[in-house]
């Protein structure tokens, strides 16, 4: 029997249980779960023991640590996961949910009626639509999030900058990619021309960034990718560049691909290619890239991508809400294709919740492949998935040597009265809020809250911020 982890994504060496620990007072004692998904076959029903920002041992039943531990945290009301990892977002579109001429409209339309609003975004309303989406993935057990962020209309030339700041004040790691748009509507693009940057502008801006702020290696708390938009939105000219570029300073290359059969139809009269030869055709058929949605893959389109390591981030609630399409998911995994879960962006999800897109995208996956894709599978890929997505061996499991990176639920609320299983109940009855939730072995969320942050304040300024962006 096939065992829920072992897919191509999830196919990573397992690390012993033990280590040598440092002194007790550095040590803290994660004691007796009422659940553990370890993202892997290790048996954390004694609990982690953390120091030095990773995980050291990894107890199974009615193990005790090593060597003392300083600290001790009952976790006994707790399910404890690996943190979420978000493989795809737009931060800044929190500032246009539910926002009702798009509300019933497929991408194309969608994107159109959008694009002149998003051109007004100034630099502080990025930072407070990067802070809501951060606080709310963070509150969702989420410790990692990669963003898209492709809108640079003129002022918001430092835009990944502020993103780094807001990334920083709340203690989160990220993946941050340096998207562009250069194909504008005169030159038969959709994306109006203020948004619209010149190449040398976009490559000049990526190598900075690298340089500035990319970090290498365990425990790296801010990566930059570059990330030309979509096929509708940039030239084949900037996407080979780009490659070329990420090569060159070895970093992680992602885009939009086959989102819709509308996206296929451009790339045919436009190119003279389907979405996974235009892939090919400027150097970004590698294991370097990761792809946003990923819908629309013929078989020999999915054989091509797991043979190459290329790998997707489901976004399953952006799918089903503008009505895209199906990720084949199962198959995808199958071919060697790495998979995990992004939630978008949030004018198409229109949320930041990694914890509620893990339970869409084990429905989604069930109502394609029948009611045997287990609960486990769906978490997998909501953690070791998408830490394979986003190059991160360091992140995604609980396992000795690990980042802590660890998110922690109760199932004390009225929605889980009655259930039995904890790691079902967590999907199955719907948790939408972590208790708590540890980065590098800080606690960012105690006791369902952010310390130090001003929700009312946040939400105040930053509803203000999106009325004042839809009304221009």
């Amino acid at each position: 029997m096939t065992h829920p982890f072992d897919s191509p994504s999830t196919n990573l060496p397992l690390p012993s249980l033990r280590s040598p620990a440092p002194a007790a007072e550095s040590r803290l004692w994660i004691r007796n779960p009422l659940a553990a998904f370890t993202a892997n076959r290790l048996d954390a029903s004694g609990g982690l023991v953390v120091s030095g920002g990773k995980i050291v041992e990894v107890l199974g039943a009615g193990q005790t640590p090593s060597a003392p531990c300083g600290q001790t945290f009952d976790a006994g009301s707790h399910v404890v996961l690996p943190g979420l990892i978000n493989s795809h977002h737009h931060f800044y579109q929190t500032l246009t949910r539910a926002w009702g001429p798009v509300a019933n409209a497929p991408l194309f339309p969608w994107l159109q009626n959008l694009y002149p609003v998003w051109a007004r975004l100034t630099p502080r309303d990025l930072e407070l639509a990067a802070t809501v989406a951060l606080a709310e993935l963070l509150l969702s057990g989420c410790t990692t999030a990669a963003d898209h962020h492709y809108l640079f209309p003129a002022g918001m030339e430092d835009a990944i900058d502020v993103e780094i700041g807001a990334v920083r004040r709340l203690g989160m790691r990220a993946t941050l990619t340096r998207g562009s748009m250069t194909l504008g509507k005169d030159d038969g693009g959709l994306p109006p021309q203020s948004t619209v940057q010149t190449p040398e502008a976009v490559l000049a801006d990526s190598e900075r960034l690298i340089r500035e702020y990319h970090q290498r290696g365990d425990g790296a708390v801010i990566q930059i990718a570059l990330a030309p938009c979509s096929p509708f939105s940039v030239t084949k000219e900037i996407m080979a560049e780009s490659a070329a570029l990420a090569d060159r300073h070895d970093v992680r290359l992602h885009t939009h691909l086959a989102e819709t059969l509308d996206e296929e139809q451009f790339c045919l009269e436009t190119f003279g290619l389907r979405t996974v030869d235009y892939l090919d055709s400027v150097g970004w058929l590698t294991d370097r890239t990761w792809l946003g949605h990923g819908i629309h893959f013929s078989d020999a389109e999915i054989a091509r991508l797991g043979a190459a390591g290329t790998a997707v981030a489901h976004c399953p609630t952006s799918n089903m809400r503008l009505a895209s399409g199906t990720a084949r998911v199962l198959e995808l995994e199958e071919a060697g294709v790495p998979v995990g879960l992004g939630v978008d962006g949030s004018a198409s999800n229109d949320a930041s919740n990694m914890i509620l897109e893990a339970r869409q995208a084990l429905y989604l996956q069930r109502l394609r492949y029948g009611a045997h894709v287990p609960v486990e599978r769906a978490l997998g890929w909501a953690t070791r998935g998408s830490a394979a997505v986003l190059g991160r061996p360091d992140l995604g499991q609980l396992a000795r040597g690990m980042q802590a990176d660890l998110a922690l639920f109760r199932l004390d609320e009225l929605r889980f009265s009655g259930s039995h299983d904890p790691l079902a109940a967590l999907l199955l009855c719907a948790a939408d809020r972590a208790d708590r939730v540890m980065v590098g072995g800080e606690w960012r969320v105690v006791d369902g809250g952010i310390p130090g942050l001003d929700v009312p304040g946040l939400v105040a300024e930053h509803s203000a911020a999106a009325r004042r962006l839809v009304n221009g």
